[in-house]
């Protein structure tokens, strides 16, 4: 007797969807199969293609949704028995990348009581005499997390961090297509939807306005002016973290098991009682990428997946996420 039911399904989805998304674009939906088993569905038409041309990060996508899942299942004693992961490469708009078999008897995970707090800090953070012995935690918990808390370096890489982030944005398509995922008004009908959002960007009014323009007709004259670097800099945000946290896995891994082991590293961030913030520009541009495995004395069977900014929380945290409709995931 299968131990899933469409009542089950739905709470389960609600708390899966919360996993992050690379570009915030969420392609994942789910599908309760007739041998009772769950299928993690693949919504092929949902793609930033100037942004992730070959869809690793739409895979790195998946996978976190995948342990969202698992740890939704852990809340209620649950687990996933087995996985099967799909080979082939299917033209369907739905496409089915991978079938779980729900079992019981889970023992409990500490990450579930992570899982409604994990948001974006997209604000700077203030210094704190127990950063010190937060960020220890972290590569004493995972071997695929680097912690660089040196002063001098998080202030460099602020700056290949702009200067990253700077190259993607000089593309035309770049630009439109980012544009086309933001949600800058909350008129927008996808407004609560998105990540993306002028609420979720920690965006004023006049910001996001602003935004709009500059990321829009503007932005080949700002540049030419040289303004555009300096109007669109995260690095004072960069510049108060109290640390950059580097987030590797072995070269050569399926991102969908990168998307798994990416989601309970931020996670455990959470745990340690700081928030973090994504730069993955760092990760994306193959000058910061060197520059940061170099600093980190990164070795060839590593690759650098993503790059956070990590520190404590200006004020307190009041995540509200941002989320396709529970109905519109399940197929």
């Amino acid at each position: 007797m299968s131990l899933l039911t469409p009542d089950l399904l739905r709470e389960l989805v609600a708390e899966a969807r919360l996993a992050p998304s690379v570009h915030n674009i969420q392609p994942t939906r789910w599908q309760m199969l007739a041998d009772g088993r769950l299928a993690l569905v693949d919504d092929t038409s949902v793609r930033a293609p100037v942004a992730d041309p070959t869809g690793h990060d739409v895979r790195v996508s998946h996978g976190a949704a995948l342990e969202g899942m698992s740890l939704a299942l852990n809340r209620r004693g649950l687990l996933i028995a087995d996985l099967a992961i799909e080979d082939q490469k299917s033209t369907s708009p739905h496409a089915v990348l991978c079938r779980l078999t729900i079992g019981s008897g889970a023992a409990s995970d500490p990450l579930t009581a992570s899982v409604p707090r994990r948001m974006s800090w997209r604000s700077t953070f203030a210094a704190s005499p127990q950063d010190e012995t937060s960020l220890m935690q972290l590569p004493a918990s995972r071997s695929d997390i680097v912690c660089i808390r040196d002063h001098k370096a998080v202030a460099e890489i602020s700056t290949w961090a702009d200067e990253a982030e700077l190259s993607f944005i000089r593309e035309a398509d770049f630009r439109r297509e980012l544009l086309t995922w933001m949600r800058l008004s909350p008129n927008d009908p996808l407004y609560l939807q998105s990540g993306l959002n002028r609420e979720a960007l920690a965006m004023s009014a006049v910001e996001a306005s602003g935004a709009r323009l500059v990321l829009g007709p503007l932005f080949p004259v700002l540049d030419k002016l040289g303004l555009a670097a300096s109007l669109l800099s995260d690095r004072a945000k960069t510049q108060s973290a109290a640390a950059i946290v580097l987030f590797r896995r072995p070269r050569g891994e399926d991102p969908l098991v990168s998307g798994r082991h990416f989601y309970r590293a931020w996670l455990e961030i959470d745990r340690a009682d700081l928030v973090a913030c994504p730069i993955s520009s760092l990760a994306d541009n193959p000058a910061s990428n060197d520059k940061l495995r170099a600093l980190a004395g990164l070795g060839d069977e590593a690759r650098l997946v993503n790059v956070f900014r990590v520190g404590r929380p200006t004020a307190s945290r009041s995540p509200r996420h941002f989320r396709l409709p529970v109905d519109q995931l399940i197929v």
